[in-house]
């Protein structure tokens, strides 16, 4: 869907219609068609509104959808630990506590990378990579929190990287616009929106800035 051009293709609106409501919620007949924005039933998806129905879908059926096992979760969790202790962190910096620093294979992950606009010979994805390549360990770990999600790789390697429909390798997508903004992610579909940066410093500057200070993907908050 993000990769084509849907114009005339899919009868898409911005709501979730109760059957397919009842398969999310575990079968629960009581349900009904869900808005994802207000009057969203009557707003067509469209090719220029395509992301944000992906990013909001998305948005319901890991979160909204299923809040009460969220909440049931959350509750015996602070059982264990007083909300007060963790409240410092946010839900990356936490799971980065919990699991530790993953070590990240880059060749690895390079050899399993995905390009659309760019090409592996492109400056900026060179430029990317020997970037990536400097970061420390910490870093590493938040550039793969800030595209994917999470900081776990997989256990057969980036290869077996999952999205939201199954097997989904690492992306780099050309973002086009001024190369003054930052990469973005989306991180069902472990996708990151690289702009063309007219130098490596340059770069390397706002992907520090994008994996320290953005929040991509859905928390529990």
């Amino acid at each position: 869907m993000l990769e084509n051009d849907i114009s005339d293709v899919l009868d898409l609106t911005f709501s979730v219609d109760a059957d397919e409501e009842k398969l999310i919620l575990y079968e629960k007949t009581e349900v009904t068609d869900h808005e994802l924005i207000p009057g969203g039933r009557n707003i067509k998806v469209t090719e220029e509104n395509k992301h944000e129905y992906v990013d909001l879908i998305a948005e319901h059926r890991l979160t909204t959808a299923i809040r009460p096992q969220i909440n049931a979760f959350l509750e015996g969790f602070s059982e264990l630990i007083l909300k007060d202790l963790i409240s410092i962190f946010n839900d990356k910096e936490l799971e980065l506590l919990i699991s530790g620093l993953p070590d990240i294979d880059l060749d690895n992950l390079r050899a399993n990378t995905e390009y659309s606009g760019y090409s592996p010979g492109s400056p900026v994805i060179q430029w990317f990579w020997e970037v990536v390549q400097g970061l420390s360990k910490e870093d590493k770990a938040r550039l793969l929190q800030f595209v994917t999600g999470t900081s776990k790789v997989p256990l057969e390697g980036f290869s077996s990287l999952q999205g939201i429909s199954g097997a989904q390798k690492f992306q780099i997508h050309k973002a086009y616009g001024s190369a003054n903004h930052l990469p973005s992610a989306h991180t069902c579909f472990n996708q990151l929106d690289l702009p063309e940066y007219p130098s490596k410093e340059h770069l390397q500057e706002r992907l520090l800035l994008a994996i320290h200070e953005a929040s991509e993907g859905f928390g529990f908050g």
